[in-house]
């Protein structure tokens, strides 16, 4: 028998993460949250389930790096992520220019200033299921995203600080 893994923070629809003493507010997909399964690219909606937080990634021309054990790297101009179910590079880390469709990484807002890269349809990368969900900086409203996870940038930081290697994110409907 095998123990459920419990995600170490957990963002709902209700507009909270907890996890690991904190209790933030967070601001999840413009479409609400879909299960896994029937996510598209494009939809607006953030993924229910438990994902693995890969990555992070920050603006090191705009603020310092952040303190976590997870591996990271500074966001070069050059950086964007594939967001072309048609392309090879699919969902992931890219640099530009780049002639498929894509997100770029080094935005004139802050919230990518700071990004975790979830590892959602990452292990195997399925054409068209959603790319680039990321837990990153909230609007200053807390506007919905486009499917990610967005938290101002002291809860990201108390989050990084308290993530250990293998910490997950959990996306559910309250």
């Amino acid at each position: 028998m095998f123990a459920k893994t419990v995600p170490l923070f957990s963002a709902s629809s209700n507009g909270r993460l907890i996890g690991s003493n904190l209790d933030v507010q967070c601001a999840l997909g413009k479409s609400g949250c879909v299960r896994a399964e029937v996510k598209i690219e494009g939809d607006g909606a953030s993924p229910m389930g438990v994902w693995p937080m890969l990555r992070v990634f920050w603006r090191s021309d705009r603020t310092t790096k952040p303190e976590t054990v997870l591996p990271s790297m500074p966001i070069q101009r050059n950086h964007g992520w594939c967001d072309d179910p048609d392309h090879q590079s699919y969902n992931q880390l890219i640099r530009t220019p780049f002639s498929a469709s894509h997100e770029n990484l080094w935005r004139e807002d802050r919230i990518y200033d700071i990004i975790v890269e979830l590892g959602y349809n990452s292990s195997p990368i399925v054409a068209g299921k959603g790319s680039a969900i990321f837990l990153h900086l909230a609007k200053s409203d807390f506007t919905p995203t486009q499917g990610c996870v967005a938290v101002a940038e002291s809860a990201m930081r108390d989050i990084l600080r308290a993530s250990t290697l293998g910490a997950t994110l959990e996306i559910r409907q309250t």
